[in-house]
């Protein structure tokens, strides 16, 4: 049994007989051994593993406590714990009601609502104000999802952005228009996944006896909300306040705070043995976080009780001279590189390291900032393959179209639409076949000058500016070319289109789709759009070099992209695992580069934390947009208990190409690395004066 393995407090915890248990569990002190040894004790309880619902914040530590478990109760009834993340497990719920859902990220969804956004004119509204642009204002929306409970979109813009009462209406109608959208073609969000599975649990009993939480301190009120719907009768959560890093997602601290207000009859456990860290690690660490307010009374004992090495401040007079020498420490570090790390709040703290560490031919591998996923050539394959599998996402068409020269994301809907017309539902049949006899497939627009919206529509153009262009006759008959605003670069693009999704028809390998993607004309050409744009310099001209490098590395994508497309032998189930997955995969091998937020729940023998300048980390442009220094010191709590053996800190005085001082930062005075001078003093005098505002 898992339970035999736990310390005292662990096992109290996993036995616990209360119906609501709260497991403050810091960093290296077992929680996912209390976590297994919970389900252990429930599932030898009499408890059916289906009865247990495990919530996690990563689909990789949803798989890992269920391997666990079945390692003691084998792998057939541990595959019935219903264990992921909110999203997996909501999404698993809504396909089994058979409820329509074509998943978006949220970067993703942001074209669309650009395209409802780009229809609107707010100049005769609020002349003297700009508005919110069109990703500011989804962004805007999306925390409203994530932390409003109870108010309308357009009454917490007033309340919260009084200043934006002018817009408030037109922000509220665009949402309103977006939210209709997104109905009428299935899409749904991460946010949406929650919310429709929350309505589920209203009005049904999913029959769970037990709901177990990973991550507790990271939830959000949404999540919150979703938690309390499905109403467990037992509930068992585990988190540690010091480590909730997540505000800008939403992330509500006083929800772990309250969870005693809330449950009145709660046990609250605490876990104090660390496992991971010296003692010299584990006291810098205290000794910072401590001056942030205690919610629930903890001391740390150590259980690794040997001489270790103390913590190291490396301190440069130059921030790429401290790049240059990390790399050069890792370098000549006996520790396997696997097992380093170098942790950042940055991205640009990331690419100096990376730099340093590829010119000593280093190999690392980077997770956090902009992930392979997540990088322009890799989603316009997915949405290329996306639309072969569902031609009804209109948001797949959209996202590819802006990068046809002259379409942007308004007049791709509109295109979108109009193949649709001609198709008589299907964009495909509306290519191919078109019906001949609409001779205007494009939809007038709705006119309010109240709401922003005006009708800017042209007349018909003509199809004879595309004559010398070499498309196939049939192609030239398509109405769909009349668009008055589709240029000759925009109908070339359309072409590669049309070519493109007859080469695919009938293949069932996901390999070879995205084989013959990536060959394509159509893909070349988005390629050399990329390549490009990231080789092209200040004065306007294109590096050449750096364009074959763009194109060089494109082309590696696609090959592991292929390579990840190997094991699946149905399209849906492939494009699903790269978009719910997508965050828990890395690529390549060697040193580990990490955001702070990449970082959480992963542990190195040995780790540098970098650009410890004042300003950078604690980045205070963050902290004035909404951030609490108190945030930033969770950060660097979590950032430093990563640390196993050997921990690095660093940071430099100079950067000689903004010809800018710096300050060690404030967590490096806190934690006695730096005596405390009058730089500290005005630090701390700093951020008391606008704790007062």
């Amino acid at each position: 049994m898992p339970l035999s393995r736990l310390n005292p407090e662990q096992y109290a915890a996993a036995t616990s007989t209360d119906s609501q248990n709260l497991i403050i569990a810091s960093a290296g002190t077992g929680k996912t051994s209390t976590i297994v040894g919970r389900i252990g004790h429930l599932l030898g309880s009499g408890i059916a593993p289906q009865e247990i619902l495990l919530l996690t914040f990563t689909n990789k530590a949803a798989a890992e406590m269920v391997e666990r478990v079945a390692e003691y109760f084998g792998k057939e009834i541990a595959a019935k714990i219903d264990a992921g993340t909110f999203h997996a497990v909501s999404y698993r719920w809504l396909k089994k009601q058979d409820q329509k859902v074509v998943l978006k990220q949220q970067r993703e969804l942001k074209t669309l609502f650009r395209s409802v956004y780009e229809k609107r004119s707010f100049m005769q509204i609020g002349a003297e104000l700009t508005p919110y642009g069109g990703n500011y204002l989804y962004d805007v929306y999306s925390f409203y999802q994530n932390t409003e409970l109870e108010r309308d979109f357009e009454n917490w813009i007033i309340e919260n952005y009084p200043e934006h009462e002018p817009f408030a209406m037109i922000y509220a109608d665009i949402v309103d228009e977006f939210e209709a959208l997104k109905k009428e073609y299935g899409f749904v969000n991460f946010n949406d996944l929650l919310i429709n599975f929350r309505n589920i649990c209203k009005t049904e009993d999913l029959g769970y006896k037990e709901v177990l939480v990973d991550e507790y301190q990271d939830t959000n009120a949404l999540q919150g909300t979703l938690i309390d719907a499905i109403k467990p009768p037992s509930l068992f959560c585990v988190g540690d306040y010091d480590q909730s890093i997540y505000a800008f997602n939403g992330a509500d601290i006083s929800i772990i705070g309250s969870f005693s207000t809330k449950f009145p009859h709660a046990k609250v456990h605490t876990l104090t043995k660390n496992y991971r860290s010296t003692m010299p690690i584990l006291s810098l660490a205290t000794k910072v976080i401590e001056h942030n307010e205690r919610i629930y009374p903890k001391k740390l004992e150590v259980t690794r009780n040997y001489e270790a090495q103390a913590p190291r401040l490396l301190a440069y007079d130059e921030l790429f001279e401290q790049y240059h020498a990390v790399a050069a420490q890792i370098r000549d570090s006996q520790t396997p590189r696997e097992e380093i790390a170098v942790i950042f709040r940055n991205n640009s703290s990331a690419d100096g390291i990376e730099v340093g560490l590829r010119e000593l031919d280093i190999p690392c591998k980077r997770k956090g900032g902009t992930s392979f996923f997540d990088s322009r050539e890799v989603k316009a394959v997915l949405d290329l393959y996306t639309l072969l599998v569902n031609e009804s996402d209109m948001m797949a068409f959209i996202h590819l179209f802006e990068f046809a020269k002259g379409i942007g994301s308004a007049m791709a809907k509109e295109m979108y639409i109009a193949l649709k017309t001609l198709g008589h539902g299907s964009i495909f049949y509306g290519l191919y076949a078109p019906d001949e006899s609409i001779n205007n497939p494009f939809e007038k627009r709705k006119v309010s000058h109240q709401l922003g919206l005006f009708d800017e529509f042209l007349e018909l153009g003509a199809v004879g500016k595309f004559a010398k262009l070499d498309f196939e006759s049939k192609f030239m008959k398509n109405p769909i070319l009349k668009h008055p605003k589709l240029t000759k670069d925009g109908a070339s693009f359309l072409h590669d289109f049309y070519l493109l999704y007859r080469d695919l028809k009938g293949i069932k390998q996901p390999k070879t789709i995205v084989k013959k993607i990536a060959a394509s004309s159509l893909y070349k050409h988005i390629s050399d759009i990329l390549s490009t744009k990231r080789a092209t310099l200040k004065d306007g001209s294109i590096d050449e070099k750096q364009k074959e490098e763009s194109l060089i590395r494109i082309a590696r994508k696609m090959m592991l992209l292929e390579e990840l497309s190997k094991p699946y032998s149905e399209h849906e189930r492939f494009l699903n695992a790269m978009i719910l997955g997508s965050s828990d995969l890395t690529q390549g091998e060697g040193v580990n580069l990490l955001s702070v937020h990449a970082s959480k729940g992963l542990e190195y023998k040995e780790v540098y934390v970098v650009d410890l300048m004042d300003g950078r980390f604690p980045n205070r442009k963050l902290m004035q947009r909404g951030g609490s220094l108190d945030e930033e010191r969770r950060l660097f709590y979590v950032a430093v208990t990563r640390a196993k053996d050997i921990l690095f800190l660093s940071y430099a005085k100079y950067d000689k190409i903004k010809k800018a001082n710096f300050l060690p930062s404030q967590f490096l005075y806190e934690a006695g690395l730096v005596p405390k001078d009058e730089a500290y003093r005005a630090l701390v005098m700093k951020d008391a004066d606008k704790d007062e505002e």
